[in-house]
């Protein structure tokens, strides 16, 4: 083992006299410093960890951090079963590309033109660079610090002697023995943190897609109710301009000319409100894709032709019947399940601090000195101090660390029985609305049909004298709200279908290291 540390000696022989002059060395002395001295230190450290376990036992009793194990991830405790019906009776199929299941490719640009513009992605990811630099640092502190160093003179240090050289290469070591485990328990919670905060990349995925996905569909209900509007006003205004000629030719009573001119202007009325909602909608869109308005808008022109009442088909879904399996897959639960585990391995670093420290430092290095026209070289080396840090007064910091590590583990458990309730509830509901939707469909329709059909009729009366204006306005209001409704249930189901995809978790597949970014 020593005999690279030889070879360098000889190369300090060798080169004495220009030692300080020939910077080129230190490069000659890089390969032997690299080999003989870690392996030199590799050596004393391990033996030095068999001295040090016996001194410690001699000196203070086994801290109960020692016997403990790793905390394992806090098992969720959800209901046995679902209580509301399941979509499809639970048909399995695969929610990773559950977008494409719409059919809408201008769904799709938007979702991904989100996913890459969005500032709070762009934070996630901050986030998880944040948590691996912190889990490089919880690693450093389980292992040894090795660091170089090299020093060389000339000069003369008392008058009337010769001038003399000197050149020194060492290494220098430094280790906390982590006898009681505070410093890996830090360590595998810094590793817990980084895939808290990967999962959270995930969630803020979940959450961006479904949050554009419901501003795109919630813009185009607009758009279909401000043509709905649109047609409605423009009825209403030809009946008006009829009735004012009639009233003018005396055929008519001017109070009905006056309600069919209140009756348009009401619509116009309408349309105006529903063109402003669409704009902020619009608007909202814009901002959580990222594209410029112009550009949307021309894109959502293009679509506005292939708008109906169904304006989007149902995506399936794969739900289980068993609410954990469904649950297992929120990444938010998941996380919490995480900060849980942590904030247990906090605790354990924390009582581990109560306890005395063992910390080893040494040196070893290589030295030649050229004075006088004689050279003087050999090898350095220094093991020690091992010291031994007892705890005796800190004014009660160790004991405030402990009691304040216990009560964040108790708020991150209450935390994930919370996430729990909650995300079983969002489940719930969004099971509750679909089913809802689907056993109204029917009668909705059916009545948007009956409805229109009494319109249709009714303005067949109005034509032929049979029928009052204040009769036709009512058909008219009445099969309005009903068309209204027939676009709103639309609406809820596939706002309650977004609502399902997010509560269940996206289409994340359980891997964190398959959701990294």
């Amino acid at each position: 083992m020593l005999r690279p540390l030889r070879e360098g000696l000889n190369i300090l022989r060798t080169d004495g006299a220009s030692a300080v002059d020939d910077l080129v060395m230190g490069k000659r002395l890089a390969s032997w410093l690299h080999s003989g001295l870690m392996q030199y230190f590799s050596i004393l450290l391990r033996a030095v960890v068999l001295t040090s376990s016996g001194l410690l036992l001699a000196c203070a009793t086994p801290s109960p951090v020692v016997a403990q194990a790793a905390p394992s991830l806090h098992p969720i405790m959800p209901p046995a079963q679902w209580q509301a019906p399941l979509p499809h009776g639970g048909s399995a199929v695969a929610l990773t590309h559950w977008w494409a299941q719409w059919g809408d490719p201008l769904l799709i640009e938007l979702i991904d033109a989100a996913q890459q513009r969005s500032p709070s992605l762009a934070a996630a990811r901050s986030r998880i660079a944040q948590s691996r630099s912190a889990l490089t640092l919880a690693q450093a502190s389980v292992r040894p610090n090795v660091n170089a160093s090299a020093q060389a003179s000339r000069g003369a240090a008392t008058p009337g002697v010769p001038l003399a050289s000197s050149l020194s290469v060492g290494v220098q070591a430094a280790w906390e023995l982590d006898v009681f485990g505070g410093n890996a328990a830090g360590r595998d919670a810094s590793a817990l943190r980084l895939e808290n905060a990967q999962l959270g990349w995930h969630e803020a995925r979940v959450s961006l897609a479904a949050d554009t996905a419901l501003a795109y569909f919630s813009l185009r209900y607009c758009n279909n109710v401000l043509v709905l509007t649109q047609g409605d006003s423009t009825s209403r205004q030809e009946t008006a301009r009829l009735n004012e000629l009639t009233a003018k030719a005396g055929l008519n009573a001017p109070a009905n000319a006056a309600l069919a001119r209140a009756s348009a202007l009401d619509a116009a009325s309408s349309v105006r409100a529903s063109q402003a909602q669409c704009s902020a909608l619009r608007k909202a869109l814009v901002a959580l894709s990222g594209l410029e308005e112009s550009v949307l808008y021309q894109k959502l022109q293009a679509k506005q032709a292939e708008i109906h009442v169904e304006y989007a088909p149902t995506a399936a879904f794969s739900i289980a019947p068993l609410p954990a399996r469904v649950l297992q897959q929120r990444p938010d639960i998941a996380a919490a399940q995480r900060s849980v585990a942590a904030a247990a391995l906090d605790t354990r670093s924390a009582d581990a601090r109560r306890w005395p420290s063992l910390g080893l430092s040494g040196s070893i290095g290589g030295a030649s000195v050229v004075a006088g026209g004689a050279t003087n070289t050999g090898l350095t080396w220094s093991l020690g101090p091992l010291a031994l840090s007892l705890p005796l007064l800190d004014n009660g910091v160790r004991a405030a660390n402990s009691v304040a590590a216990n009560a964040v583990y108790d708020e991150a458990v209450v935390s994930l029985r919370a996430k729990v309730l909650q995300a079983v509830r969002e489940v719930e509901e969004a099971l509750v609305n679909l089913d809802s939707v689907a056993t109204r469909r029917a009668d909705v329709q059916a009545a948007a049909a009956g409805y229109r059909a009494a319109l249709e009729a009714t303005q067949a009366r109005y034509a032929a004298g049979l029928a009052s204006l204040s009769e036709l306005e009512d058909a008219r209001r009445i099969a309005l709200v009903a068309q209204h409704n027939q676009l709103g249930l639309e609406r809820e189901r596939i706002a309650a279908s977004i609502a399902l995809y997010r509560a269940v978790g996206g289409g994340w597949g359980g891997e964190v290291d398959a959701i990294a970014p």
